[in-house]
């Protein structure tokens, strides 16, 4: 009886080893898209911090703060981001606020004087 062949290399073309290479294929694409992202997550953190230390921005928690006084609810999401108005570039803190019967409440801060832009009520 003649043995089986040894594979030349551990990469070699068996059913098993198609389906090991493509998990693996996908985990790596997975993880460098985990990298990528967490490399932005790091840099809107960065900027965020700067515009604090600048004076570009309130403290998130005097925002909270005041939405907190302002608005009942419970305060679901928070974003700071840039808005052009009138060709003026200004940070904007946008607070989604959970309020009685169901009802979305979303607030357009202005980040460096904590004043309300806009006000939309969703159902």
């Amino acid at each position: 009886m003649k043995p089986a062949p040894i594979p030349s290399s551990p990469w070699q073309q068996a059913p098993l080893s198609r389906f090991w290479r493509a998990c693996i294929a996908v985990f790596c694409a997975l993880a460098l898209a985990q990298i990528s992202g967490l490399a932005h997550a790091d840099s809107d953190h960065d900027r965020a911090r700067q515009a604090l230390q600048a004076g570009e921005v309130l403290p998130l928690a005097t925002i909270l703060d005041g939405v907190a006084r302002e608005h009942a609810g419970k305060i679901l999401d928070v974003e700071l981001d840039r808005d052009k108005d009138d060709g003026e570039v200004y940070w904007v803190y946008k607070v989604k606020v959970l309020q009685a019967g169901g009802k979305l409440l979303k607030l357009k801060i202005d980040a460096r004087t904590g004043a309300l832009i806009s006000r939309k009520h969703k159902d």
